[in-house]
């Protein structure tokens, strides 16, 4: 009998139904009939995307026109027998390759992690026995069994489930194991409300089950998942993308005048052939910002750097600039904003609420009632509270490593927790309590009973579960004085509501005495038997530092937005603990079903919650906010954060909880798993993009002014006030020198206080494209009118030319120190002591211009002569001049500038 095609809603039939439709028995698939299933079907693994040669994949790094743009400048400057120059431009080359080559094929990497995540064996009936084969084998129809600490081999319609509690947190976001039954569920029912399903990758955490494979291999949820990896689209980086434009721009400009120059000079000017081709050879190597690439390949490295010693790891150098521009972070919420851990918030008895401090399973904390702390152990209702949180309990909690572990059910080991906060005796409190028998906990009937004897011999009864059967199983209360008296349904379902509203899940406790001589128990010794203790609510807490992260990211006009697959209660509860701004409204998975991409588009804006969402749904929410022309930073830890956090423009990856799949899919991976430390890497990130801002500031106008100087000369037909071979000495000397320097800059104090940078903000603003021309400019004015000076003065070519080629040096000097401050001012005693890499630079630049000069090796070389030292006070003090002029210039702007006008949606997307 064969497996019918046609695809089906698992979870909305019941079981007899799901074994029809498969054409198999509860007893299983014969031998022969799994193997003619699995030769339809493929094996239980997920498919590999077929991958390019290395060879492919490097040179596939040199296809850009920046690199070609640095390949003819090293043909070039190879042309003109400068193979230094030469070398370093290949060497930024190749390394630019490698460096990509080695980040490439982060989608192959998320989806190998995947395939670690599948079941390796599964126990299996076939032919109505039991047997365990390699997960690879099975087939749709096969029976599984299902145990305690097995991974789920498949995605699995549950036919028989005993106790059976599922963690699917790398699915669904959710903190704690769920319960798992067989009865069917609505068609539309999320992935964390398919209670009679198991998925593929999820982990037993308890109870055992059996139930039918219903979908294997890349037809599960976790391998619909992998296939949305393989599709999602990596969006470029903004500074890639502006850098890309403007080489390619770059160089038909400075080919157009090479060429215009050279048809002028020939032409018009009737100069030698070979003289003018070198010296538009000169122009174009002075052009050509060769140094450029080096210099933010360099800026980004040490971005990495420093970014690593805030425990944010880079997997991909460009992602560093994408930080400094994120306006908005979408982030998971549990394990991320979050500590993954649950924890008794809320204790309530039918007198008095109590308040629960604490971090996670810690077992430390204050206890407090009517905003008082109080002395736990006082207080015979907390007593009894402690009583039955640790003893009807099966969890373990202990210290490792400095940190408290859980093993068992979180919610067990945040009960235990508790009880040692009342207690404050370690381990030590019931040890000498002798349990004598269990009712376990089994999603059927929702609660767990326990038989135990105290150490005078009295035998009790504790029950702990969801608070609907602890209260039917109840006849009376605890009152405020500890004395059993008739219990008010009425007001335990009120006090239900209250904690539920709250985020907080509800469990609910009681106990009774037992009757003498009882060991073995059953239902009827609960049943009506009961006195109800109270009610606690767990929560698993937001991280403290997440607070203040949140605060911080607002501050600096970044909004940040949950994306959970929690339920909404929980998700607001902590939305409004963490300080979003817009707690209250949460937007559903099933709600976002409904939305077309416009209508999502429009309500993604002001939604910052966002519960019970699918991988499908927070890709849809990421590709909403970035219509809006948002850069949007994606944070999580699970299976399902992976296709989103290939789709951000800056994906965030959790190191410690993270799955592994989570973690090749982003371009950052944090060590600590701490939400704060996004915000430390988005300073770094806007700390890197004013340097790299500052590296073009400082390059192009000092390029434009070098080239300038010959183009003025060969148009007006005046003697070059500097060589060709000057020209190259220059861009050797200070191209990349300088130019790193500005890569140590430390952030700025103005930097968290900006809002972020537009999506679409040009490379070249207008306020940069002025400052080209006023630089170049006065570089023009400044190196004629020394030029000029000598030749009046009845110097030598030689001398004057040198003069000429110390100013531009010394202009260039001046110009660095102006530059490190673009927000502020640069006459302070900061500015001006500048960094040791500023001076190191500095000193090595000073000293090589004066070995240039006076070195008569190198005066041969480069036909320099030497200065007199009142001609070197001369060209100083013009380096002095050049800085007051555009320092003046700079305040008259930071003065006068005017608040950027902005649209409505503009003024939206900026969100502060």
């Amino acid at each position: 009998m064969s497996a019918p095609s046609p695809p089906m809603v698992w979870h909305a039939v019941s079981p007899d139904a799901v074994l029809e439709r498969l054409g198999v028995s509860r007893r299983g698939l014969s031998t022969s009939e799994a193997a003619e299933r699995l030769e339809r079907a493929g094996l239980n693994v997920l498919a590999r995307a077929e991958a390019r040669s290395p060879l492919l994949r490097f040179l596939g790094h040199i296809n850009n026109v920046l690199i070609y743009v640095l390949l003819g400048a090293g043909a070039l400057t190879a042309a003109l027998g400068y193979y230094v120059d030469t070398g370093v431009i290949l060497a930024v080359v190749v390394a630019n390759a490698i460096i990509g080559f080695i980040q490439e094929g982060r989608a192959e990497q998320a989806m190998n992690a995947i395939r670690q995540m599948l079941a390796p064996r599964s126990t299996v009936l076939r032919d109505g026995e039991r047997c365990s084969i390699d997960s690879a084998f099975l087939t749709p129809g096969d029976i599984v069994l299902l145990e305690a600490g097995e991974r789920v081999p498949a995605d699995v319609r549950l036919l028989e489930a005993a106790g059976l509690r599922v963690e699917e947190a790398i699915l669904t976001g959710e903190s704690v194991p769920v319960d798992k039954r067989t009865i069917a569920v609505a068609s539309t029912a999320p992935i964390g409300d398919r209670s009679g399903m198991a998925f593929s990758g999820t982990l037993v955490a308890a109870g055992t089950g059996r139930g039918v494979v219903v979908a294997t291999g890349s037809a599960t949820e976790i391998g619909r998942i992998s296939g949305l990896l393989s599709t999602v689209e990596t969006l470029t980086t903004p500074l890639i993308r502006q850098m890309d434009g403007f080489a390619r721009w770059l160089t038909i400009l400075i080919l157009l005048i090479s060429g215009v120059l050279l048809v002028y000079g020939y032409f018009v000017g009737h100069m030698p052939f070979e003289e003018l081709f070198m010296i538009v050879v000169g122009l174009a190597v002075a052009a050509i910002p060769e140094g450029l690439p080096a210099v933010l390949t360099i800026t980004l490295a040490i971005g990495v750097q420093a970014m690593a010693r805030r425990n944010a790891i880079i997997r991909r150098l460009p992602a560093i600039e994408t930080l400094g521009s994120v306006s908005v972070i979408c982030t998971d919420k549990t394990g991320t904003l979050t500590r993954n851990e649950m924890m008794v918030a809320t204790a309530v008895t039918a007198s008095q609420s109590y308040s629960i401090s604490g971090v996670g399973y810690i077992p430390e904390g204050s206890i407090s009632s009517n905003q008082a702390d109080i002395d736990p152990a006082e207080d015979p209702l907390l007593v009894e509270f402690a009583r039955a949180a640790d003893l009807c309990n099966d969890a373990a909690l202990r210290s490792q490593d400095g940190s408290w572990k859980v093993e068992g059910d979180p919610m067990e080991g945040a009960l235990k927790a508790f009880a040692r906060k009342i207690m404050g005796a370690g381990a030590g409190a019931f040890v000498t309590w002798l349990r004598l028998d269990t009712i376990p906990f089994d999603a059927a009937h929702r609660y767990m009973a326990v038989l135990y004897q105290d150490p005078d011999g009295i035998g009790w009864i504790s029950a702990k579960g969801a608070p609907e059967p602890i209260l039917a199983m109840c006849s009376m209360q605890l009152g405020a004085d500890g004395q059993a008296e008739a219990l008010d349904p009425s007001l335990w379902h009120s006090r239900i509501d209250a904690i539920a509203a709250q985020g907080q899940r509800v469990l609910a406790l009681a106990r009774r005495e037992a009757p003498d001589g009882l060991s073995t128990l059953h239902v009827t010794d609960l049943v009506g038997q009961l006195v109800f203790v109270g009610l606690v609510g767990l929560i698993d807490p937001p991280r403290p530092e997440s607070i203040a992260a949140v605060t911080e990211c607002r501050e600096a006009g970044i909004r940040v937005k949950m994306i959970t697959g929690d339920h909404a209660g929980t998700a607001a509860a902590i939305a409004r603990q963490i300080g979003l701004q817009n707690p209250d409204h949460v937007l559903t998975g099933a709600a976002l079903e409904l939305m077309d991409d416009a209508e999502l588009a429009s309500a993604v804006i002001d939604i910052d919650v966002f519960a019970r969402t699918s991988p499908e749904h927070k890709l849809r929410l990421v590709t909403a906010l970035q219509s809006h022309g948002l850069t949007i930073a994606m944070t999580g830890d699970g299976v399902n954060d992976a296709p989103a956090l290939k789709r951000a423009d800056a994906g965030i990856a959790m190191g410690r909880k993270g799955s592994e799949a989570a973690k090749e899919a982003s371009d950052l991976v944090l060590a600590d798993d701490n939400f704060a430390s996004i915000v430390a890497a988005v300073r770094e990130g806007r700390t890197v993009y004013d340097n790299i801002k500052k590296v073009i500031s400082w390059t192009l106008p000092t390029n434009a002014g070098e080239a300038m100087t010959l183009i003025v000369a060969l148009f007006l037909g005046l003697a070059l006030p500097i060589t060709a071979i000057q020209i190259l000495w220059i861009n050797l000397l200070t191209a990349v020198t300088l130019g790193i320097a500005l890569a140590f800059e430390p952030t700025e104090k103005s930097t968290m206080k900006r809002p972020p940078r537009r999506r679409d903000e040009p490379l070249l603003t207008g306020e940069l494209i002025w400052h080209v021309i006023l630089v170049s400019t006065l570089f023009l004015a400044a190196v004629f009118g020394i030029f000029a000076y000598a030749v009046d003065k009845g110097y030598a070519p030689e001398l004057a030319r040198t003069m000429a080629l110390n100013t531009l040096v010394v202009l260039e000097i001046f110009h660095l120190f102006f530059i490190r401050n673009i927000y502020g001012t640069s006459l302070t005693w900061k500015g001006l002591r500048g960094t040791r890499v500023v001076w190191i630079c500095v000193v090595t630049i000073t000293l090589a211009q004066l070995l240039v000069t006076y070195w008569p090796a190198l005066q041969q070389l480069f036909g320099t002569r030497a200065v007199s030292f009142l001609d070197g006070i001369l060209i100083v003090a013009v380096g002095m001049v050049f800085f007051a002029i555009i320092e003046a210039e700079k305040q008259l702007r930071l003065v006068f500038r005017k608040a950027p006008e902005t649209s409505p949606q503009q003024h939206r997307s900026r969100f502060i």
